[in-house]
């Protein structure tokens, strides 16, 4: 009989032909079939011990059971049972890099001599190989799943101003119900970009599913695992925040999430493509241009569907979402710090220190931060906040964090020319003049600083007024200093009656010569 078994509907003809004892010659002239074949199977219909109408009236399930059932499958010989208990091994070796069939080939045949040539290898590892290759197919349920990746190849984009080739890494993130899909550049792989970008997907959908699955990223998974693999902290606290749960897929099987590594081979041919000869002013330009992009591939009709991602997302998908919490994620780090002697604690992210109150000096204290954000807490109770600085082994320092002197310290090394003019402003005018007289007299001006804080002093100890009087008097003398003002308030000269002006003037006289007569 043919080695490769012909279709029901011809062996039915067969049976046909032969209850109207038809020739075999004629028969497989008649289907187009050789003779031999012809009577293999009428020899096999022979066999069955059942008449050709019974035959006839078989369905074709039945029917083919009981031609094929005196196949009996073939006794495995030796050779075949030694390379079928090899394969497990054999398929093993060829998933390591650099393994080739003809280097596993070579090295069977040296354990077995009499084994199998390099084609019959070839065909039976391949067969194996095969059936590891078959894929099962998944209904997705609306709103349940969200799987995100890296793509494996960064954005490369021109930067316009400096004309420097940037590179960025891309993470993609696809539901696999719609196939709706969010991509972003990010600025890099760190953790708290991977949550921004987690964060921006959920805004972008405008709701949340109910799980996230990725592959173990050192960013998401801390500990894998294929049962109970251990996320870390940011996780836990991103998963409570939008009430959703967070899975892993398995280690290095891309196929527990198909649906975006078809995200990511899209995006490289509907955004990478059509951005390669173009430039950017920065990231947020790259980002807004992929946008456009990305907004074209989902709205696009998907091929031989009448329907794109945007139609199944907006029908199926985003009435079954669970709403957004009425806050964005914010990342929040922890760590321990103590407060040094300077009255500052060391966030050592940075290596930037941030001051607390001075009573704390010594004590334990919990430093809790986010991008923007330092708060310090000791006991549960939030000592200190600060906008966070980056600036390696800076000091942000409140004023009411410092001890007394150290402030009334700081406050000298504060003082300029402005400070003093814009204190005597708030005194008086004549008093702003004689401060402005001070100032103007000394080559170094940092001089004239102790003047005209005692002039200012003064004012708390005998009024704006008195000191504005007692300054006024020492400009219509043409002659204001710190102690002269000193002077006329602690005699009370600014209390006395100010006396007329004198109404005595020399006469002018030919005899009497000026400062011309003396060039």
């Amino acid at each position: 009989m043919s080695q490769k078994p012909i279709p029901m509907l011809q062996i039915r003809r067969i049976l046909q032909m032969l209850v109207k004892n038809i020739s075999h010659r004629q028969i497989a002239r008649a289907i187009h079939m050789s003779r031999n074949t012809v009577d293999d199977y009428a020899k096999k219909i022979d066999q069955t011990g059942k008449s050709l109408s019974d035959l006839i009236q078989m369905s074709d399930g039945a029917l083919a059971d009981l031609l094929y059932k005196a196949h009996a499958p073939q006794t495995e010989t030796d050779r075949q049972k030694d390379l079928n208990d090899r394969m497990e091994h054999l398929l093993a070796e060829f998933s390591r890099r650099h393994v080739t069939r003809w280097l596993l080939w070579q090295e069977y045949r040296v354990e077995m001599p009499d084994g199998y040539g390099y084609t019959q290898f070839c065909e039976r590892l391949n067969m194996h190989l095969h059936r590891q290759d078959m894929v099962m197919h998944f209904d997705h349920t609306p709103g349940v799943s969200l799987q995100f990746d890296f793509a494996g190849d960064d954005l490369t984009w021109l930067h316009g101003p400096s004309g420097e080739i940037k590179k960025h890494p891309v993470i993609v993130f696809v539901l696999p119900f719609s196939g709706y899909t969010y991509i972003e550049a990010l600025p890099s792989a760190e953790q708290q970009y991977v949550f921004m970008a987690m964060t921006h997907c959920l805004e972008y959908f405008g709701g949340v599913p109910q799980s996230l699955k990725s592959d173990n990223m050192r960013q998401y998974v801390l500990k894998p695992d294929r049962y109970e693999p251990a996320f870390t902290a940011l996780c836990d606290q991103w998963a409570v925040h939008y009430d959703t749960a967070l899975m892993a897929a398995r280690v290095r099987k891309p196929r527990d999430k198909p649906s975006v590594e078809n995200g990511v081979n899209c995006g490289y041919t509907r955004i990478y493509a059509p951005m390669r000869n173009e430039s950017f002013e920065g990231l947020t330009d790259v980002n807004h241009r992929m946008m456009v992009l990305l907004d074209d591939h989902n709205r696009q009709r998907l091929q031989k569907r009448p329907y794109s991602r945007w139609d199944q997302f907006i029908q199926h998908e985003k009435p079954v979402l669970k709403a957004l919490p009425l806050e964005s994620f914010t990342i929040l780090h922890q760590t321990r710090a103590k407060v040094q002697g300077n009255y500052h604690v060391v966030l050592g992210e940075d290596m930037h220190q941030y001051s607390v109150p001075p009573q704390y000096f010594g004590k334990d204290t919990t430093v809790v931060y986010d991008l923007m954000e330092v708060e310090v807490f000791h006991d549960l109770r939030r000592i200190a906040v600060h906008h966070r600085d980056r600036t390696p082994f800076g000091y942000t320092t409140l004023d009411e964090h410092m001890p007394k002197n150290h402030s009334e310290y700081l406050e000298t090394r504060g003082w300029n020319a402005d400070y003093f003019r814009n204190k005597a402003g708030n005194i008086g005018a004549n008093t702003r003049l004689v401060i402005e007289r001070i100032l103007s007299s000394r080559s170094f001006i940092e001089q004239a600083y102790n003047s005209c804080l005692g002039i200012l002093r003064m004012a708390d100890k005998y009024g704006h007024e008195r000191v504005e009087t007692a300054c006024s008097m020492a400009e219509a003398n043409g002659c204001g200093s710190y102690m002269i003002i000193r002077n006329i308030l602690k005699k009370n000269l600014d209390q006395q009656p100010q006396q007329e002006p004198l109404l005595f003037a020399l006469p002018l006289h030919t005899n009497l010569r000026g400062a011309e007569a003396y060039r």
